[in-house]
């Protein structure tokens, strides 16, 4: 497995300190170059390749009036994509990621997990695959996205099980849950604690909650970690996902950036609990790896500002 590369970082760094710039002046800017460059074993970072994989399923809590939305959504979103019409399709564009779609089983949702297990462990095993499989080994950056009817409700009760709390820490609007919907959320998601309160590893939490896209997720990052490939999640439900995997390492997301802080009440203490920082907020709750690609605009410009600057000497400053 690839770890950070410290040498190359601390020359980065060096680079920042010696740009025609006071130093530290571009902030995170300079604070994302770092971090490509240790992953990528380079003091100077490039973005060749960025790859953008928006994971869908459906889910069997659905049952349980958690959507205010049919599941059939899901597919037509699907469509949606793969026809270039949505969000994250434009700026995908914008931002120069190539973007796939991967629909997992649409027709056989995962299971109520109120009622028992979401996946059982060959559906697990299944899903977690498909999502290492999608890596592209060329990649220099992957963003990760999701889309699913009812999985901010897994989302929720994914980080409850992983690091505490109750139902009313993690549940949130979602989509747009009018007080009706919010209450079959908190009742689901307690419910499913309740049932499920067990679980203590990273696979008997996503077998219990589900649902296939997040499992997914969970086996990109862990390949993307294995091949050293930065990853930029998307949001609350791209998030709660992956940080599922630290409950068996700690340092599981150490390759992972959070391209967005969510509208989604639950994601800025999600994101306080995996101790990292967004990279940008604007309000976003779309899911579909939206926000991650905006993170990836961002990286961009942090990476052409510490590849093309002058350096003082360069210059023939001070």
């Amino acid at each position: 497995m690839k770890q950070f590369d410290e040498t190359a970082a601390a020359a980065a760094r060096d680079r920042q300190d010696q740009l025609t710039k006071p130093p530290g002046s571009l902030g995170r800017l300079e604070e994302l170059a770092v971090f490509m460059a240790g992953w990528q074993g380079t003091d100077r970072p490039v973005i060749d390749r960025a790859q953008a994989l928006v994971f869908a399923g459906n889910h069997g809590v659905t049952n349980q009036g958690v959507n205010p939305f049919p599941v059939e959504v899901t597919a037509q979103m699907v469509g949606n994509f793969r026809n270039g019409g949505a969000a994250i399709n434009q700026l995908c564009r914008l931002a120069g990621a190539d973007l796939q779609v991967i629909a997992l089983e649409l027709d056989r949702p995962t299971a109520d997990f109120t009622q028992g297990m979401a996946m059982e462990t060959e559906d697990l095993i299944t899903a977690i695959q498909t999502g290492k499989n999608a890596i592209d080994p060329e990649a220099d950056v992957i963003l990760l996205g999701e889309m699913g009817i009812g999985n901010s409700t897994v989302a929720a009760a994914l980080a409850a099980a992983t690091f505490g709390g109750t139902a009313e820490d993690w549940v949130g609007p979602g989509t747009g849950a009018d007080d009706g919907v919010m209450a079959n959320k908190l009742r689901a998601v307690e419910t499913g604690l309740k049932r499920h309160k067990g679980a203590a590893t990273s696979a008997s939490i996503l077998g219990s909650y589900g649902g296939r896209e997040q499992a997914a997720i969970c086996g990109a990052v862990i390949r993307a970690r294995e091949l050293g490939i930065p990853v930029i999640l998307d949001g609350f439900i791209c998030s709660a996902a992956a940080g599922v995997l630290m409950v068996n390492d700690r340092n599981a997301l150490d390759h992972c950036l959070i391209g967005h802080e969510s509208a989604e009440p639950g994601h800025r203490r999600l994101i306080a609990v995996l101790g990292k920082k967004p990279v940008v907020t604007l309000d976003m709750r779309l899911g579909e790896g939206s926000g991650a690609a905006v993170a990836l605009m961002v990286l961009r410009a942090a990476l052409e500002c510490h590849n093309g600057m002058a350096t003082f000497a360069e210059a023939g400053i001070g």
